[in-house]
């Protein structure tokens, strides 16, 4: 399953950065494929994994934080795997097809 998620804490100010940055560790040190983008993660592995880094960077966050946000949206396929860079190669590949007519 792909993973979509952002988390960050309320009422810490403006600059996040460094909040954001120990939950990156925490993403990095768990061994699962992952992209940053600027509004959140994709992280790639199954249910128990995901789910497991999700909640450590949450636990990290609510030691220096009373309240966090975490906004998670999931494409769960069954049998399949590298779909986080098996995605986005497909739909680049098909870039130079002509447009298909709209239905």
């Amino acid at each position: 399953m792909i993973v979509d998620f952002a988390i960050f804490p309320i009422g810490e100010g403006e600059s996040l950065s460094s909040f954001v940055a120990d939950a990156f560790k925490i993403i990095e040190e768990s061994g699962l494929p992952y992209e940053h983008h600027s509004m959140g993660t994709n992280l790639e592995g199954d249910w128990d994994e995901v789910m497991s880094v999700i909640k450590a960077c949450r636990d990290r966050m609510l030691e220096q934080s009373n309240r966090v946000s975490i906004a998670i949206k999931i494409d769960d396929r069954q049998g399949a795997k590298d779909r986080i860079r098996r995605k986005v190669a497909s739909a680049k590949a098909k870039m130079n097809e002509p447009i298909s007519p709209l239905k």
